[in-house]
């Protein structure tokens, strides 16, 4: 994964050993953590989570079978374990991977074998790290809905953002979907086998926000944060306006260094993270009225996202609508059912205070307590209920939504109603539209294309 430095612990009682080891992995551009004896190891592992570790069999205090026995028998620990010996038997080397070993090296240490063996081991628990993460997102969407010019756009840039790893800030109204198309830049990244840590800024409450962000040392016993578990992937905070004074001086100062002190701690622990926030307040007022740094704000702002409200690419309403619908009979085995084109329209027009987050929720209640294969105008209205007395229809607007946009997109948007409806007309002949449009076939064939209408 793009800027990812597997961190490797080498425990070996021969300082030479370690020595050697450690300059090779280092030119390999790995992270080296070095123990003399399993006492040092054990704390070692405790500190810095190791993705690998080389591990000696024969030590003065504690042999390394004992230790690889002891680690086997954490739930928690998942790291791949190499056995190394000078002394090494058959016996010792089918011993070690019955405990569990990845594999077993002998010394003298061929480097070319050690390399081999390393990687192939650093891979396999990348590959182990991101099933784990898979599994966690399975239910998660991560690919937006809809074919609008926002849509479309945002996509685009996305796609081209995921090739870079500056700092991200998506700015809308609430609902509108930022978590969503932060995983699709996620996706699209070199870091998208890495970890996707989301956070709710704002329920982390203020006396824990240090201990939740940075993690703890306590006995000995290492509780890592969140910054630690996002390593080599993205941390993601959501409404970031919310984050405490206190937390957000010792933010800066991580997302300058790419490291910090967990509380309790007294050594720096060094992560690569791509940080991207979301914010539905304006972030420049909160620094005005002296509740946001300023210096946490610029160094956040390097891209700013802007996700528009649902209302303003209403025409990727009727997609939204089918895919949920087709998400909950996937997902919660929930009856198929249809909106009757007046329905359709309706929420067409509706103005969606909630976004899409109310949209989705809208189709979850229709499905659940509705009955019946088509979902009615009356049905609908009745299950938005009082919001429909505190917002207004779009139908009703002295000023239509595409008077906010710029030219550009004011012009596409009518040309893709326009042509879409004469192509529904039409039957979707493209020589009986071209006529009905008085527009060459082929210059036709282009504008279609070009707003993504497809036959």
């Amino acid at each position: 994964m793009s800027g990812y430095k597997a961190n490797i612990l080498v425990v070996d009682d021969e300082p030479e050993i370690r020595q050697l080891v450690q300059e090779i992995l280092q030119d390999e551009g790995y992270v080296v953590y070095m123990a003399g004896n399993a006492e040092e190891a054990r704390e070692m592992k405790q500190r810095h989570q190791p993705d690998l570790i080389l591990l000696d069999i024969w030590m003065p205090d504690t042999d390394g079978i004992t230790l690889l026995k002891e680690w086997g028998e954490d739930e928690m620990f998942v790291s791949p374990v190499i056995m190394m010996s000078g002394h090494g038997t058959i016996e010792t080397a089918v011993e070690a991977t019955k405990l569990g070993a990845y594999e077993f090296l002998e010394k003298p240490l061929s480097l070319a074998r050690l390399l081999l063996v390393v990687e192939r081991a650093v891979d396999a628990h990348m590959l182990q790290r991101e099933n784990a993460g898979l599994k966690q997102q399975l239910a998660v969407v991560s690919d937006p809905v809809g074919r609008s010019a926002f849509a479309e756009r945002i996509k685009e840039q996305l796609k081209r953002l995921a090739q870079h790893e500056t700092k991200v800030m998506f700015v809308g109204e609430s609902g509108v979907g930022k978590e969503l198309y932060a995983r699709f830049l996620h996706e699209h990244s070199g870091r998208k086998n890495g970890p996707f840590v989301d956070v709710a800024v704002g329920s982390i409450a203020a006396e824990n926000a240090e201990v939740e962000f940075f993690g703890k040392e306590l006995d000995g016993v290492v509780f890592p944060g969140l910054l630690e578990r996002a390593h080599g992937g993205v941390l993601f905070l959501a409404e970031i306006a919310g984050m405490d004074a206190q937390t957000q001086l010792k933010f800066v100062s991580a997302l300058e260094s790419s490291s910090f002190l967990r509380v309790g701690g007294t050594e720096q622990v060094h992560v690569d993270v791509r940080v991207m926030v979301t914010t539905r307040v304006i972030l420049e007022n909160e620094v005005k009225q002296g509740r946001f740094r300023q210096d946490l704000y610029y160094l956040l702002n390097e891209v700013i996202m802007e996700v528009m409200p649902l209302r303003e690419h209403s025409e990727d309403i009727p997609a939204l609508l089918q895919f949920y619908v087709d998400y909950f009979v996937q997902h919660e085995k929930l009856a198929y059912r249809k909106f009757t084109m007046p329905a359709l329209n309706f929420l067409r027009n509706y103005i969606w205070p909630g976004n899409v987050r109310e949209l989705k929720n809208l189709v979850q209640r229709l499905m659940i307590l509705g009955a019946g294969d088509d979902i009615e105008l009356a049905e609908v209205k009745t299950a938005l209920g009082t919001v429909l007395d505190n917002v207004v229809v779009r139908q009703q607007e002295s000023v239509p939504v595409f008077f906010k946009l710029s030219l550009k997109e004011a012009r596409e948007q009518f040309e893709k109603a326009y042509l879409e409806y004469h192509f529904e007309k039409n039957q979707g002949n493209v020589a009986k539209l071209a006529t009905a449009v008085g527009v060459e076939r082929t210059h036709l064939y282009r504008k279609l294309h070009a707003l993504n209408i497809k036959e």
